[in-house]
């Protein structure tokens, strides 16, 4: 049994440090591609499988819930038993979760493969800690940067070429593109990338697993159904209730047993706390200019605002930031060089709110709105390209996966509650055309800047260069020594 594992540990094609980070990428992407192709599609989904607009939606719900379960409880499994084996194991669920969504004949299984491509958000901090694991020291900031970007990249990727997909084809084939990356990313990864020593070989406790699992759907639940439901409506109350009694009783659990699901010590340190208050933060601003700026967009100028765009104009709203956000993760980890992360941090924080605060009093023409797309896409890019890196500097290599796990998916977090509450402000009152009042964008689009310039004020809390290696000496040999794993990686 021995010899089969350290077969299987073995990469059967000789790789490199540049073919590794490639294959990652295309991993990140393909994720990230899924995430965001059934947003634009989402009228195709509910008329084709004869579905509720209320059960249609169920379609992104399912993704989201499985994604934040899963997305650290991956990174865990592999930091305990092997990262790229973990990767393989994502990516095989988001490429058969796609090509059950291409053939779904219902909308309860188009539901079920959404949440099995879930499973895929593990390729996030496990392609992080690949990349911390095989690249040169020297190499690893900016391919954790370029990395951080894919998401971005790939989010806006989807919600760009989703639309003409679905248009021109029908919306099942806007889940074959992410499933045919899925498939060549999982063989690959196989064939090429090496499995890292670098494990913390402890078992995995299945009671925290279930009760984080558990406090996770209920608030992302009762957050994205309250402003559908009421915010004071007896389910949504009994749902947040639920979510803070479940997260009490996992801290504590997670606190007394021998070896935790997430050890809450690494949650407290100084650069993985202020990085993850960041991710809250800015996750609200960019899910909320790339859920709410193609539907103000696509709101017809009788209304008194908005451009009448079609679904595959309004998508094509995102190219800016799609490019800003790549040309951010290309320039950010030079930048951060020069003046320090942290500086980098806020000011794609401070870029991401100024251009939201001009979108919000002035978008009376198409270019107004193209150019707020493509700052607010570089100044978030800043901040996801530098964000994983400050986890990276505070974990040690073993603790890799499930730090910047719990980072991405508290991003997600900072996602679903902007989104709601953003839905909120916007829909606060209707038009007799059924149409949000302008004024409604105009209090959401200040409300994510206001959300990006809270992100600002947390990153001035992260570390600066020099005790930020200091912290990282000190933490890897304590944390070597709390929890018995290997030893560290110099580097």
């Amino acid at each position: 049994m021995t010899h089969w594992l350290v077969f299987c540990d073995m990469p059967l094609v000789a790789s490199s440090p540049r073919l590794t980070f490639w294959v990652l990428s295309v991993s990140i992407c393909s994720y990230s591609l899924l995430q965001s192709v059934s947003v634009p599609t989402l009228p195709l989904i509910q008329e084709e499988l004869d579905a509720s607009q209320s059960t249609a939606v169920w379609t992104l719900t399912a993704f989201l819930l499985s994604a934040s379960v899963a997305t650290p409880i991956m990174g865990r499994l592999g930091d305990s038993f092997g990262k790229r084996r973990m990767l393989v194991w994502s990516l095989a669920a988001l490429a058969v979760g796609a090509i059950a969504s291409a053939a779904a004949p219902t909308i309860e299984v188009m539901i079920a493969a959404r949440a099995l491509q879930g499973i895929g958000g593990g390729a996030v901090p496990l392609s992080f800690a690949i990349v911390r694991d095989e690249l040169p020291p020297e190499k690893v900031p900016a391919a954790i940067s370029l990395n951080s970007a894919m998401l971005a990249i790939g989010f806006a990727g989807g919600i760009v070429f989703a639309g003409p997909v679905a248009s021109a084809l029908g919306f099942r084939y806007v889940f074959l593109l992410p499933a045919v990356l899925s498939v060549v990313s999982s063989v690959v990864t196989w064939l090429v990338v090496p499995e890292s020593p670098m494990r913390t070989r402890a078992r995995v406790s299945i009671v925290p697993a279930v009760l984080l699992a558990g406090w996770l759907v209920s608030l992302l639940l009762g957050v994205s159904n309250g402003p559908h439901w009421g915010w004071a409506s007896p389910a949504v109350l009994s749902l947040l209730a639920a979510a803070a009694v479940l997260a009490t009783l996992w801290a504590w659990v997670e606190r007394r047993i021998d070896v935790p699901l997430i050890d809450l010590r690494l949650m407290t340190r100084r650069g993985v706390w202020t990085a993850n208050l960041v991710a809250l933060a800015i996750g609200m601003t960019m899910y909320g200019i790339f859920g709410f700026l193609p539907q103000f967009a696509q709101t017809p100028p009788s209304a008194g605002y908005g451009f009448g765009m079609s679904v595959t104009e309004a998508g094509h709203m995102m190219l800016p930031s799609a490019a800003t956000t790549f040309f951010s993760g290309m320039v950010s980890a030079r930048l951060a060089a020069r003046i320090g992360i942290r500086q980098v941090i806020v000011l794609g924080c401070l870029v991401s709110s100024g251009s939201l605060i001009l979108l919000a009093y002035s978008h009376g023409d198409k270019w107004e709105t193209y150019l707020a797309a493509g700052l607010t896409g570089f100044g978030t890019g800043l901040v996801f390209a530098s964000l994983a890196n400050v986890i990276v500097a505070a974990v040690s290599f073993e603790h890799t996966g499930v730090a910047t796990g719990m980072n991405a998916n508290i991003r997600t977090m900072g996602g679903t509650i902007g989104t709601a509450l953003m839905t909120t402000l916007v829909t606060a009152r209707l038009l007799p055309s059924g149409h949000p009042q302008e004024r409604g964008y105009v209090t959401g689009f200040v409300f994510i800047a206001g959300a990006a310039f809270v992100a600002g004020l947390a990153g001035m809390l992260i570390p600066g260069s020099g005790s930020t290696s200091r912290t990282v000496r000190d933490d890897v040999e304590a944390v070597a020594a709390d929890v018995g794993g290997g030893t560290p990686r110099s580097s």
